[in-house]
């Protein structure tokens, strides 16, 4: 009896090796590398699927006699949506959007499905649940959900049949790795099969123009599940974020062909579904009725949006022989580096002492501007003496101790302005050419200086 043959590929970058290693040989990554069936016996290699490119073939042209056109797009319905998304759908694009389970993504798509079934034609593919199942939560969500078609099937060649047959608008697959292809042997939600039904998805959405969305499951470091080429096929990729005790969601978009990257959308779970937050600052700034210790609010950028961020620190005698250093929503690393920093260029030693630093209402914020309010926080927390009221910092802070400026200052400086922030402490280079009515700015250059500015300020 002829034996199956099998290869190795890598979850990460895709790379194929003939036998398993431990190390993948091109991206480095340690156990990525998955058994995969690549002809079962008795397959003719001649029936199964054919590589085709996902572009129509081109001439070759001079980018100069290329006329540059915007693309047209349509909204969802859902304005925070349409906000990660770059200003709303595009035809022909391909969305993957991930999470962990239950956090909210086949709920925030059966909302703008429902809003765009009313003028576009949609299909809805699901195959995790059942027509009854999706029924149901469109029920509960209270969603206009009668002119939108479903189809409960994991059979890509049927999906494949579907699209051609129906020509919706915009498609939603949920989930691509509940998909398979007669063409290949391996389980759903193999490398092979995925990678497969994910490039087809997407050829068929570049010929005919129609807009899917997948849907996508996360491994339990958050990244998604499957192959990374997975990300580099579709146009857009966007991460769910927040944790599902809490009421709040953040949809990130981190790759976007036809918008911003790193934008951000704020949703609340609600009874009827994920309804969109206008002021989203308000969520990440804790109401205390009088200013207390370690606490500092700085302005972060995400994408074209600015965002109020309070960062709480906590300092405390340390009881180990190693002093602990935990940050949430802040990168670790950079925390021992600032500490630092604030011994050799502000005299201030926390070597004996813990330290905790939190980005208030679960965001995360990768940004440096971000280093100057730890500091201050860090600070207050040690003299156990709050910062004035009103205060609100942005800033990079360099090993060498001075402050580096931040991208979009005004920006930055027009939000707090308008939640109603009287003080400033920026980066000199990020000072207004035009003075901003109702605000005072604090600029300062080095560390040191802005401990000193601070104080009085007292």
């Amino acid at each position: 009896m002829a034996k199956s043959k099998t290869n190795f590929t890598c979850s990460e970058c895709g790379a194929i090796a003939t036998r398993w290693t431990g190390q993948c040989a091109d991206c480095k990554a340690w156990n990525t590398m998955v058994e995969t069936v690549v002809e079962a016996p008795g397959v003719n290699r001649m029936s199964q699927t054919q590589h085709r490119s996902l572009a129509q073939t081109a001439p070759v042209l001079s980018l100069a006699d290329i006329e540059a056109i915007d693309v047209p797009r349509f909204g969802t319905g859902i304005e925070e949506f349409d906000r990660v998304l770059g200003g709303g759908l595009v035809a022909g694009g391909v969305v993957l959007i991930g999470g962990d389970p239950g956090i909210g993504k086949s709920t925030l798509l059966l909302q703008a499905l429902a809003n765009l079934a009313a003028t576009r034609n949609t299909l809805y593919v699901s195959g995790e649940e059942s027509g009854a199942q999706i029924a149901l939560r469109a029920r509960r969500l209270a969603v206009e959900a009668k002119e939108l078609k479903l189809q409960a099937e994991i059979q890509l060649e049927k999906i494949l049949g579907t699209l051609a047959d129906l020509k919706p608008e915009v498609a939603v697959i949920d989930s691509i790795q509940t998909l398979y292809s007669d063409a290949l042997t391996s389980a759903p939600g193999s490398v092979a099969q995925v990678r497969e039904c994910a490039a087809q998805l997407t050829r068929v959405a570049k010929q005919t123009g129609i807009t899917i969305i997948l849907v996508g499951h996360v491994t339990k470091e958050g990244a998604l599940a499957g192959p990374r080429v997975l990300e580099h096929i579709v146009d857009t990729v966007l991460y769910f974020e927040g944790d599902t005790q809490s009421s709040f969601r953040l949809v990130r978009a981190i790759k976007n062909r036809f918008g911003a990257v790193n934008e951000l959308g704020v949703f609340a779970m609600t009874e009827k579904g994920l309804k969109g937050v206008s002021n989203p600052s308000a969520l990440f700034l804790s109401q205390h009725d009088s200013q207390v210790p370690g606490s500092c609010v700085m302005v972060t950028q995400e994408g074209t949006r600015p965002l109020l961020v309070e960062i709480q620190a906590l300092v405390d005698a340390s009881h180990l022989p190693n002093a602990r250093r935990l940050s949430v929503g802040l990168e670790q690393n950079r925390l021992a580096m600032l500490l630092a920093v604030l011994h050799r260029h502000a005299g201030i030693a926390a070597f004996d002492q813990d330290v905790f630093i939190n980005a208030v209402g679960g965001v995360k914020i990768t940004e440096p501007a971000a280093d100057l309010a730890v500091l201050l926080a860090i600070n207050s927390s040690m003299r156990n003496k709050p910062l004035p009221r009103g205060l609100v910092v942005f800033g990079e802070v360099g090993l060498a101790g001075e402050i580096r400026p931040a991208p979009r200052g005004q920006e930055r400086l027009r939000e707090a302005a308008k939640l109603g922030f009287s003080i400033a402490v920026i980066p000199k280079a990020n000072v207004p050419k035009q003075k901003i009515e109702g605000m005072t700015i604090v600029a300062v250059e080095r560390i040191d200086e802005a401990f000193t500015k601070l104080r009085e300020l007292d």
